[in-house]
């Protein structure tokens, strides 16, 4: 097999971050902080329309810095999404708190209002009320934030946006990691812009980042000494890095663009194989498609998603698993999980059924061809 490999998703760089980044040499600014930084921050909360941002070293420190704005502390609970990656919850333990997992639902593959409820209620009987409820906005959808946001407001919790996936996505004209307390980017080389390693904590709520900024280096107190009152972490951006994402994010919307585009050709190839159904863009949203998604109903056809993606592997093509859900993780086997109803877990569904597709956005098109033409011989082979 002569096949060059396909990766699932890649850092695409636009030849705009050399500017940056040689201005970062030439003036000497190599240290975390810097022009760049500042202007990263400022260049973030202007494209989603919030009061300030943070630029720390990842999604990761970026919740987790979340939390300790909103005093989570030890034997504190918080919700999360199941269906997502570790990075989501981890934080969590580091403040040594709780967490409870709540389910999907089918729309959006995002948190389930039904199952938020239910686990509210339940928590209120118990008399211990989560300190936060992170939200996660998987491969660009949003969440039902409407109907989150209402219940919240009910029980008066505060929401963290896990934006990771979701940078330049629109939930009812509002840019997602804009409705919560406080929102969070990733700019991993995965993500559809990067700063090969980093993140954003984004809020309209100045003074809680004014602290953000404090925590993230080291909780140097005012002084003519290195002098330290509370707890810091050394979590702020590289000057060198911030010049990357500067570049990349002039080239944001053409990254949307193109991974809609990649998208669109995925569905329109390959809607019509049996038992599979991509991941729906629910009405009154914009969706980036950092990840083109679908399902295979086992009803329909005896191709598993193990299968296909076994045999894109054999192919030299990268596609994934949907995220597995963290109530099913070895690390979070303890931890409280509330499913969608009853009588199923829609995470558990997604999961077994779910496959990513590669999706950079410079993938040609030659490349998807490839991608699609496995795929649909997969289909004929195992009717």
């Amino acid at each position: 097999m002569n096949h060059t490999r396909i990766h699932l998703s890649i850092p695409h760089m636009s030849g705009k971050e050399q500017k940056y980044i040689k201005e970062a040499f030439e003036t000497n600014w190599i240290a975390p902080l810097g022009p760049n930084v500042e202007m990263f921050e400022k260049g973030i909360a202007s494209y989603v329309g919030v009061e300030d941002a943070v630029a720390v070293s990842s999604g990761t420190a970026a919740i987790h810095l979340a939390l300790e704005l909103l005093n989570v502390k030890r034997g504190d609970k918080v919700f999360c999404s199941t269906l997502t990656f570790v990075a989501s919850a981890n934080p969590i333990l580091y403040q040594g708190a709780e967490p409870v997992f709540i389910d999907s639902e089918s729309d959006t593959w995002n948190m389930s209002p039904i199952a938020l409820e239910r686990a509210l209620e339940n928590a209120v009987k118990e008399g211990v009320l989560p300190k936060a409820i992170i939200v996660v906005h998987l491969y660009g959808q949003s969440a039902k934030m409407e109907e989150i946001m209402a219940i919240c407001n009910k029980y008066k919790i505060p929401i963290i946006e896990d934006s990771a996936e979701s940078l330049g996505s629109l939930y009812k004209g509002k840019p997602s990691g804009t409705l919560g307390e406080f929102g969070i980017y990733s700019f991993n080389g995965n993500k559809i812009i990067t700063t090969s390693g980093g993140g954003m904590i984004v809020s309209n709520n100045k003074d809680a980042l004014k602290k953000a900024r404090f925590l993230a280096t080291q909780a140097r107190d005012s002084a003519p000494h290195y002098q330290h009152s509370s707890m810091g972490y050394n979590y702020r951006l590289s000057n060198i890095l911030a010049g990357v994402g500067r570049g990349q994010l002039e080239v944001l919307d053409k990254r949307i663009s193109a991974r809609r585009k990649i998208f669109n050709i995925y569905k329109e190839e390959l809607s019509g194989l049996p038992g599979v159904s991509f991941m729906k863009e629910l009405e009154n949203t914009f969706s980036n498609r950092w990840l083109t998604t679908f399902t295979i109903d086992p009803e329909f056809t005896p191709l598993t998603s193990q299968d296909l993606i076994k045999s894109l592997d054999n192919e030299n093509i990268e596609a994934r698993p949907v995220w597995k859900p963290l109530h099913l993780q070895p690390l979070f086997q303890q931890c409280n999980y509330f499913p969608h109803n009853d009588k199923e877990s829609i995470s558990d569904k997604l999961f077994n059924a779910g496959v990513c597709l590669p999706s950079s956005s410079n993938l040609d098109y030659e490349s998807q061809k490839r991608v699609i033409q496995c795929i649909k011989n997969k289909f004929k082979l195992r009717k």
